[in-house]
């Protein structure tokens, strides 16, 4: 039976948009009922989304969730949410690194000028490494719409991502060949911005030689660019990753944003490879990644159903 149809709020059933909620503020909830709740408002408009995606960013009962909604107000693109995304962003006390990186992330993806003083007074004083890097590739794709707008007189016009996604930057021109872009993303001296561009680039390429440079990628300096590259092995969904992804699963010594990415992208591509593997870490003492693992052994489970993990199905028992 199909999914509910979430491309307009006026369409869902009241009793269903607050199941949604309540399933993505419900505490008591497992996390990764949590996350299909979350997936699914993020495909919808309107306030209530977006205030219950606003509530589980401030949900300190689970650092992951709320960067998941910070995540899904920027793919939104809903410039209300710019006061929410400022607070977290400014609030180094209160809020983990991987939460305020994705409310800098979600900035840029809104794109609009009102938010470039923040992130640049971001980019000097935040702590964390990654937030810092995250704010200068905020700051730069605001920057780029401003220069096309005043070259043009319009709106930057930005090709739709072949994945449905709002990416942190445009991909480099496609007629940039597959070695250079290679060269340009295993760079470690190569401005971020460039090798995000050739990271996505090479994913709307695809093809083995694509595929075997972003993997190679995981083994670079940068804990940002390394956590995005899982990100988009997850969407590419390439059997041939796997052990990449697993071998940075299991280093404890990895940043915890990165072997979430790889936790989550293992389930995106749902072989049984990854059940073992996925389950091991379950009992990981950093909660970022065992609750990742959670998500992504769901995940796998839907995807190995045929189903879309971020819809509720009108059999679905989470709905009795």
């Amino acid at each position: 039976m199909a999914a509910f149809e979430l491309g307009s709020i006026d369409d869902l059933l009241p009793q269903k948009l607050d199941f949604l909620v309540n399933g993505l503020l419900d505490t008591g909830q497992p996390i990764s009922h949590r996350f299909r709740a979350l997936f699914s408002l993020r495909n919808l408009k309107g306030r209530r989304p977006r205030e219950a995606l606003v509530q589980a960013m401030n949900d300190s009962s689970s650092n992951l969730l709320a960067h998941e909604a910070a995540f899904a107000l920027g793919q939104m693109q809903d410039e209300d949410a710019i006061p929410c995304l400022r607070a977290v962003l400014e609030d180094h006390a209160r809020y983990h690194p991987i939460v305020r990186h994705e409310a800098a992330e979600a900035l840029g993806a809104i794109g609009k000028t009102e938010c470039l003083d923040l992130l640049k007074k971001a980019l000097v004083l935040d702590p964390a490494l990654e937030v810092r890097e995250t704010c200068e590739l905020a700051l730069q794709r605001i920057e780029q719409g401003i220069r096309v707008m005043k070259s043009s007189g319009a709106a930057e016009e930005v090709d739709a991502s072949p994945f449905l996604s709002v990416d942190p930057v445009a991909p480099a021109p496609s007629s940039t060949g597959t070695a250079s872009l290679r060269q340009i993303l295993l760079d470690d001296q190569a401005p971020m911005y460039r090798r995000y561009s050739a990271l996505f680039a090479l994913r709307n390429r695809g093809g083995s030689e694509a595929v075997e440079a972003i993997v190679a990628a995981l083994g670079c300096e940068s804990a940002l660019l390394k956590h995005e590259v899982a990100y988009v092995l997850g969407q590419l969904q390439e059997k041939c990753t796997i052990d990449a992804l697993i071998l940075t699963l299991e280093n404890g010594l990895e940043h915890p944003m990165v072997r979430h990415e790889a936790a989550e992208a293992l389930g995106s591509i749902a072989d049984d490879r990854s059940l073992t593997f996925l389950k091991k870490y379950l009992a990981d003492p950093e909660p970022i990644v065992h609750q990742s693992c959670e998500v992504a052994l769901t995940m796998l489970e839907f995807e190995q159903q045929g189903k879309a993990f971020e819809y509720f199905y009108q059999e679905d028992p989470m709905l009795k």
